[in-house]
């Protein structure tokens, strides 16, 4: 295989496996930019996963080729309400966030499982019939070099979370309510003198990262899995959450390292057709995502700054 055959093989696998990681991590810095830390992305993950398949599976022969959008729009909604658990705990309730967040997830792994043996008699769903189809974008899959690396064999919700990602950095960084969220994030009790209602903003940014989590989950179910089990999503929150950190809270840099981990999640399943990778055992290669995670982390995180407010419960009147 030639160098441009084998980019061939892993960029495309890269960046339609970092999509829901995008999507996931962009909902967490839109949550801990408001100052709500949000552990629990794993479980709108989940969440988003098991509400796509199983709306998927019900639904396929009324929508037909819609069914994967609507599946798409069914677990953004229900991820937005499930979120809404961890914003009254944390925001109202003042609850330590990082343990509602982990209350999160397990709640949303146990109430999916429960409901997929309630609903198909066994431990796991049916596999989809109807997903989305692998794409060439016109015109640009015809450039020369970069048309088949970048806009050939890939799945429209890759892009979208790509282009989300821009869109994400243009409304906090640009927009009014992007500099209230920030405000929140960074000294709430100024914010509040200014008339920001507080509470509102941490609300509605929860229920974007649910909302973003529940897609994500969503996208990794319909485009990759294709059924939903208990390891349908098997730390993708967590790698998200990462990835966010390891973009210092930016849209742009959680999407930069969200390909990143994409990358590595694609060795893991093409890396035995890639003549370089073939010897390597396949349990390194599965592992990889995992390690390289860690490695960020432990690399990066004492470099990057998180919103000052961050983790901490919002009481007014008081320093």
């Amino acid at each position: 295989m030639s160098v441009f055959e084998i980019l061939q093989v892993i960029i495309p696998t890269a960046i339609f496996f970092a999509a829901p990681l995008i999507f996931t991590a962009l909902g967490g810095v839109f949550s801990e930019r408001s100052g709500v830390v949000n552990i629990g992305l794993e479980g709108l993950m989940i969440i988003g996963a098991f509400v796509s398949i199983v709306f998927n599976l019900t639904f396929a022969d009324t929508f037909g080729a819609l069914t994967p959008w609507l599946a798409l729009l069914a677990a953004m909604i229900v991820g937005t309400i499930f979120s809404l658990l961890h914003a009254v705990a944390s925001v109202s309730f003042r609850a330590d966030q990082v343990v509602s967040g982990v209350a999160i997830n397990f709640l949303a792994l146990g109430l999916s499982l429960f409901l997929v043996k309630k609903m198909y008699g066994k431990g796991q769903t049916d596999q989809i019939q109807i997903g989305f189809d692998k794409i060439d974008i016109p015109v640009l899959s015809d450039i020369p070099v970069i048309g088949p690396l970048f806009f050939s064999n890939t799945y429209v919700p890759s892009y979208l979370a790509i282009i989300l990602a821009f869109v994400a950095w243009y409304v906090i960084y640009k927009t009014p309510f992007g500099l209230r969220l920030r405000a929140v994030g960074e000294h709430p009790m100024a914010a509040d003198t200014l008339g920001i209602n507080v509470t509102k903003m941490r609300y509605i940014a929860v229920m974007i990262s649910g909302a973003l989590g529940g897609i994500g989950g969503a996208v990794y179910a319909t485009i990759i899995s294709r059924d939903f089990s208990h390891a349908t999503i098997s730390g993708h929150g967590f790698m998200a959450l990462a990835a966010m950190i390891f973009g210092k809270w930016h849209p742009i840099g959680a999407m930069g390292a969200a390909l990143f981990f994409g990358l590595a999640q694609s060795l893991s399943i093409v890396g035995k057709t890639i003549p370089f990778l073939k010897t390597v055992p396949t349990v390194y290669l599965l592992i990889a995502p995992y390690v390289l995670t860690i490695l960020a982390l432990a690399g990066f995180i004492g470099r990057a700054e998180a919103p000052k407010a961050s983790g901490t419960p919002y009481i007014k009147g008081k320093r």
